[in-house]
């Protein structure tokens, strides 16, 4: 492995950056960090577009809200964002206690755009 070269005392391998410095069995050693497990680099890609609801929230939402929440998802999508403004979450879309198979077994997603589609379609 290769270390970097710095003004520091101290040296982190090229996978990692140095992030001050911490005491070990009574000796200052650096605080070397993995650079993919910086708080500075944010994640990139995603864009999904897609918004699923279970079927019966989708048939409670006037034609305003869905669209309202439709268009949040595609723009933070464009954007290459994986999420959308939590300012359009829909409350009551899962009942209280539910676990992940009642998800799979018991509730019908569907996606808000077009509601014949299954989830994932």
């Amino acid at each position: 492995m290769a270390y970097i070269q710095s003004n520091s005392p101290f040296n982190c391998w090229d996978s990692h950056r140095q992030e001050g410095t911490k005491m070990k069995n009574g000796r200052r050693v650096p605080n070397c960090v993995h650079k993919s497990n910086s708080p500075a680099t944010k994640q990139k890609g995603g864009g999904t577009t897609k918004t699923c609801l279970p079927a019966s929230k989708i048939r409670s939402l006037s034609k305003e809200q869905r669209q309202k929440l439709v268009n949040s998802k595609k723009s933070a999508g464009a954007k290459g964002k994986y999420k959308r403004s939590s300012k359009t979450n829909v409350k009551g879309a899962r009942k209280k206690g539910a676990t992940l198979r009642d998800w799979f077994e018991k509730e019908d997603w569907r996606r808000v755009d077009d509601p014949s589609k299954k989830c994932g379609e």
